[in-house]
């Protein structure tokens, strides 16, 4: 199926260039890309960043952040928009802005565009993703002068300025409403957003920064990853940063790289069967993980055992991936059975289409395996939009049990940005309450050094041996078609955000 995929790829990226050579369009394009992408974006908000598809486009090329991790070149938290920061006192830091820098409508970048931008992404008017990663930290701000800003975290946030990473700054006009033009300091502005077809960036001239070598950049969306690798191959494209494995089939311009996306399903304990642990235990068993590696994932995927990826720190490695055992899963059903628990109730498998290559066809086979068990799975797949309803809260109290089959992305290297997001019992992703572990992610995230990183691992341990909280599967690997007349490195950060200026030509 997937060869006959890839030739009608071939063939229909073919009638693009009908009467035109591969090396005459490429060189037609000059210093203008295009970049395909497996989904299209529902929403162009830049507190929505932290939102892979969205971040792909947004993040650091139209709109910037104080600070910026940087795992490319591996060196950790680097300036942004702020030039250098420092610690006030327990709670506060200080900020000092990049002077000279201006928005993409003229006007001047300020304090003052800081501390809205804050306000901004926290207020409950807006359902930014930006307070998920705040856990239970109040932000406030005070402007010092026009290139200065106090910020201050309540309770005290060590890392307050690698959570500045993940705050987009907006001009002070932007309207308190989800906004489908985005202003930023970035070097890009964006130009068109054809819904569904398209969204073009260009170059801006008057950039504060070093001027990137893209002068144009098309984002297309196409579904199938085939079709996507065969535009990269024709030279209708020039990146797709995620192509299937049974795709990537050409040593000189497909790359496999790690990504900082954990692929697992929440288990939704708020609905019989789900509430009892024996169930939870039982569907960890009845997956065999192996089985999809080296298959329809990759063979570089590996197992995963936390939400986090392994390079996270307090990443706890003596926890081990849940074994294959459907006679055991059977045992732990029929116990919770004859205990009153009705085993036959529906469980409902919500996964989201073009997650990455191949998910339909991993969750297939995992509804599968459940069924195999002696479990009543049934599987429902939805676009990205409709998915994000049924993802995080609230949830609908008419649904009946539900596994729900996600991506998480922290390539930011602490679990800050994780664990209250997914698992306290405010969290507005989080399928469970459990007192004990949100007074773990309280005290982890008040934490430092050594300390910090034992209490996450300990926070990791609990939620392996004792809540059960999702069928955590694999840390995972994209693979990258990248044309050859560009040079660019797919790393961790490529899944939720792609710069274009580390894009060059050759």
């Amino acid at each position: 199926m997937k060869r006959k995929l890839l030739t009608l790829g071939v063939a229909l990226a073919g009638i693009v260039h009908a009467g035109m050579p591969a090396a005459y369009a490429q060189a037609a394009k000059g210093k203008d890309v295009t970049i395909v992408l497996g989904e299209g974006v529902d929403l162009m908000e830049p507190c929505m960043s932290t939102r892979s598809n969205i971040g792909r486009i947004l993040l650091e090329n139209i709109n910037e952040t104080l600070t910026e991790f940087d795992v490319a070149n591996n060196k950790g938290l680097m300036p942004r928009l702020a030039d250098k920061w420092e610690q006030v006192d327990a709670k506060t830091w200080r900020f000092h802005l990049h002077k000279g820098v201006k928005f993409s409508d003229g006007s001047d970048f300020t304090a003052d565009d800081v501390k809205y931008s804050i306000e901004r992404a926290m207020s409950p008017k807006l359902s930014c993703e930006t307070p998920r990663y705040f856990g239970n930290t109040k932000v406030s701000t005070k402007v010092v002068d026009a290139n200065t800003i106090d910020i201050t975290g309540d309770p005290a946030q060590p890392i307050l300025p690698l959570l500045m990473s993940i705050v987009t700054i907006v001009p002070k006009t932007t309207p308190m409403e989800f906004t489908r033009k985005p202003i930023g300091t970035g070097p890009y502005k964006m130009t068109a957003w054809n819904v569904g077809q398209n969204v073009v960036l260009e170059r801006r001239d008057d950039y504060w920064g070093d001027k990137p070598q893209v002068a144009k950049a098309t984002y297309v969306f196409r579904s199938d990853p085939a079709v996507a690798a065969a535009m990269v191959q024709t030279g209708e494209a020039d990146i797709a940063p995620a192509i299937s494995v049974t795709d990537a089939t050409n040593k000189k311009t497909d790359h496999a790289y790690p990504n900082s996306e954990v692929f697992y399903l929440r288990i939704d304990q708020g609905k019989p069967p789900l509430q009892d642990k024996r169930i939870r235990e039982a569907l960890n068993l009845a997956i065999d993980r192996s089985a999809f590696v080296g298959s329809i994932v990759p063979a570089e995927t590996t197992l995963a055992t936390a939400v986090v990826p392994p390079t996270t720190l307090g990443f706890n490695k003596d926890i081990k991936p849940w074994p294959f055992d459907p006679d055991k899963a059977k045992k732990l059903i029929a116990e919770a059975k004859a205990a009153g628990v009705d085993t036959s109730a529906k469980i409902s498998i919500i996964g989201r289409t073009n997650l990455f290559p191949n998910v339909l066809e991993v969750m297939e086979a995992i509804q599968g395996m459940l069924n195999d068990v002696g479990l009543n799975v049934d599987l429902q797949m939805y676009e990205v939009a409709e998915f994000e309803h049924l993802y995080s809260k609230p949830y609908s109290p008419d649904r009946n049990a539900q596994l729900v089959g996600a991506q998480h992305d922290n390539a930011r290297g602490d679990p800050v940005f994780s664990m209250f997001f997914k698992y306290d019992s405010k969290g507005p992703q989080s399928g469970f309450s459990d007192p004990k572990v949100d007074k773990m992610i309280d005290d982890a995230t008040a934490a430092t050094g050594d300390d910090r990183a034992k209490k996450w691992s300990d926070l990791i341990a609990y939620l392996n041996n004792d809540v059960v909280p999702d069928i955590l599967l694999f840390n995972q690997v994209s693979f990258a078609r990248i044309n050859d007349r560009v040079t660019f490195t797919p790393t961790i950060a490529t899944n939720g955000q792609l710069q274009l200026s580390q894009i060059g030509f050759k």
